[in-house]
């Protein structure tokens, strides 16, 4: 496998747009459904998208900023628990756009605004360790690819049953 050299500021930017193109689209597409869940284990689509509002909020930009206000230590959040309180559910899909979208600029700004020598700086975290700013950026964009091939599964699933015989292609 090929080496590949670490993301800019500008390259990270560009994804976590990205993410936010294709969650509109998503979204958009889905309408009514983005509550609707193929498999009760499964998050539905306004979930996905409340677990990406939290995890910029706690995760990524929230922690780059404990990073560069000078913070040591930073913590852990209970994810399930977060989202049973959230109950992104019963709430419109239009809703979650408008809050996930306010919520990414601030992280592109975020992002945008970092200077070379942020990158190298970190926290530590009770389960990961040691965690530096530009760790916490090429997290963030594996971990929204991970949560946009769910809302993606989330559209399959959703047509599969009104397929009939073209279900015979799936594989090829």
């Amino acid at each position: 496998m090929n080496a590949t050299s670490e993301l800019t500021t500008d390259q990270v930017a560009e994804y976590l747009e990205a993410t936010l193109a294709l969650i509109d689209t998503e979204l958009e597409a889905l309408g009514e459904d983005s509550s609707w869940h193929f498999d009760p284990k499964e998050w539905c689509a306004n979930e996905v998208v409340g677990h990406l509002v939290e995890a910029d909020k706690r995760g990524f930009a929230g922690r780059i900023r404990e990073i560069l206000a000078g913070q040591a230590k930073t913590s852990a959040w209970d994810q399930a628990e977060v989202a049973k309180q959230r109950n992104d559910c019963a709430r419109l899909g239009q809703s979650l756009w408008m809050e996930f979208m306010g919520i990414r600029h601030d992280g592109i700004t975020l992002v945008r605004s970092l200077q070379a020598g942020d990158l190298g700086k970190g926290i530590e975290h009770p389960k990961a360790g040691r965690l530096t700013v530009r760790d916490l950026l090429h997290e963030w964009i594996h971990h929204d690819r991970n949560h946009t091939r769910q809302l993606l599964q989330i559209g399959q699933e959703r047509v599969w049953p009104h397929m009939g015989n073209s279900q015979k292609f799936k594989g090829e």
